[in-house]
Formats: C-alpha cells, structure tokens, sequence
C-alpha cells in the first residue's frame, strides 16, 4: 500500500475536515476536498484563512499553499484519483454506512480510506464498503492543523497492513498517531475526556464552581503537567523515590471515597443555561475566531516550550 501520498482526499469540511485540509496543505500536499452543506467552499477558505498564520508560525513544508485546494462537487471526483482519504462527515450511522459505500466504490481499490469518527466502531459503518480491509479510523484533535495525537483503529475486516500503512501516512504529516488495540466506544482520550466533562457538569449543576473556576482548575494545575508528562507518570512522580507502587499504596483507598459521580447528571435547562451563561463570560467580548487564534497561539507556544526543555534533557519530543 502507498504511504508516500501526493494527494489527499477530505470528505466534510467542518471544523475538523478543515482541519484536515490545513494539516496537508501545509505539508506540500495537493487536496481534493468535498462537502454537501451550502456555502461549504467559501467557510472551508474563510477556516484555512484564519489557520494559516499560525501554521505559518510553525512552519510549513516544501510546496505548501493555498492554492493547491480544489473543491469539486461530488464524492466519485473527489477519490476517485487518491491514494488516501480522510472522511469527517457527522456523526451519524446511517450517514457514514451510505457514504463509505460511495467512497469505496469510487476509489482506487488499494487507496487508504480512513474516518474521523470520535466514537463510532469502524465494523459498523464500514458494513456495505467495497474492499474494506483497506478501511480504518483516524480520530484527530481540534485543532487537527496543529495537534499531533490521532487515534488508528480498524474493523473486522481491516488487515494489520492497512493499519502499519494509516500509522505510516499520519506520522508523515507530522502527527503522533496512537494505535488502538480493540473496538471500543468512545476510543481512548475521548473517554478520558468524557470522564472529565461528566465530572464538570456534576460541579456546576451542584453550585460547587462556575466554568471558568473549573477551567482554571484545569489550566493552572493539572492540564500544565498533562502538556508534557501526562497522568501516569505524574503520578509516578507523586510517589517519590518509590513511584508508582507506593502511590497507589498511599492514595489508592482514595478509589473508594465518593468524591466524584462518573453518571452524567441530567442535561436539564437550568443546567444547560448554567453552562452557557458561564461560557459567554469566559468568552467575553472575542469572536470565536479570536479565541482559535489565540489557542493556536498557545498551542504551539507549548510544543515549543515542552520541546525545547527535552531537547536540553538529550529527549525526543514524542517520548
């Protein structure tokens, strides 16, 4: 299977197809994109507009422009010459069983298809697929231009070449894809995320803390150690000399105190105005757009950051 790919085929493009779209572009790459929804052309130029300076900033390889974007008006043209393509349409069973049998239908019959799905399990919508040993998950991150992490999964039916072939394609455009090993909902960071999510809804719809109180919970504490050393080496660190074993020595019985309530609460109104009405004060007077430049901004600020400081300790920044 070809992993040196010249072309790459983005079907959906909203904020994380765009993101797809920013990704390979700004690795030289030519894109063929497509997207149903009106207006869908000019919103993807307007994203790419917005995520340039910072993709910019970080640099851009050889070839790459804005000008290597074509939109073409159906699925067949956009595949149908590709070795690699990248679906995020919704999230929507049906949807996603009807379109990848176009998709595999129209493409080449070695080419790379590959789904952002956040949760959906590739046996599933992959069910009506031509050649679907070909076919794998590719789960990103907004925003996916700069964040390196994407999830790789295949179905049933998909062959472990397949796989070593999506690792290889992802890694060359500069993410750090992450192996998964089995069909589970949700995958792996956005379980973990959904931990976090439910836990802040239980905070908020009980009084405990505003949004942004949570969300400075979140940015001065843990989220700075999670940037550069993630959660089980924290807490390692937290056992002294004696790591892990001594930590869960220590703070393990910790598991069976209440303190928090995994079951999401109900999503009532006044919870949902809660949550809306905290988020508008954190956003404050900044469009959404401000607010994904200055996240980019930070983003590659502490890449950079985390980088530089292994670079001076003899590590690879993906260690």
């Amino acid at each position: 299977m070809i992993t040196d790919i010249k072309i790459f085929a983005a079907l959906g493009v909203g904020v994380i197809g765009s993101g797809w779209v920013a990704r390979a572009l700004a690795h030289g790459l030519d894109v063929v994109a497509w997207d149903p929804a009106p207006n869908a052309e000019q919103q993807l130029r307007d994203r790419l507009a917005n995520a340039w300076p910072a993709l910019e900033r970080q640099g851009l390889h050889t070839g790459a422009s804005l000008a290597r974007l074509r939109f073409v008006a159906t699925v067949e043209e956009c595949v149908r010459d590709v070795d690699f393509v990248q679906e995020s349409a919704p999230e929507r069973m049906e949807l996603k069983i009807d379109l990848h049998a176009k998709i595999s239908a129209a493409a080449k019959s070695d080419a790379i298809i590959a789904s952002s799905t956040s949760g959906l399990l590739p046996s599933d919508f992959y069910a009506d697929a031509k050649n679907p040993q070909r076919c794998v998950v590719g789960h990103p991150f907004n925003p996916v231009y700069l964040l390196p992490l994407v999830e790789v999964l295949g179905g049933q039916k998909t062959t472990p070449q397949a796989i070593d072939a999506a690792l290889k394609i992802y890694s060359n455009l500069g993410m750090r894809p992450l192996h998964v090993r089995k069909e589970v909902p949700g995958f792996i960071a956005d379980r973990l995320l959904e931990a976090v999510w439910r836990e802040a809804l239980h905070l908020v719809n009980d009084g405990v803390a505003t949004t942004g109180e949570i969300d400075d919970a979140i940015r001065f504490g843990a989220g700075i150690r999670w940037s550069f050393m993630g959660t089980f080496l924290t807490y390692t660190l937290a056992g002294g000399d004696a790591g892990m074993r001594h930590f869960m020595q220590q703070f393990g019985p910790a598991l069976e105190l209440p303190w928090t309530k995994l079951v999401a609460p109900q999503l009532t109104d006044a919870l949902i105005e809660k949550v809306v009405d905290g988020a508008s004060i954190q956003q404050g007077q900044r469009s959404i757009k401000e607010l994904e430049r200055y996240r980019d901004d930070c983003i590659i600020s502490v890449m950079n950051a985390v980088r530089d400081a292994k670079e001076r300790h003899g590590l690879q920044f993906g260690e």
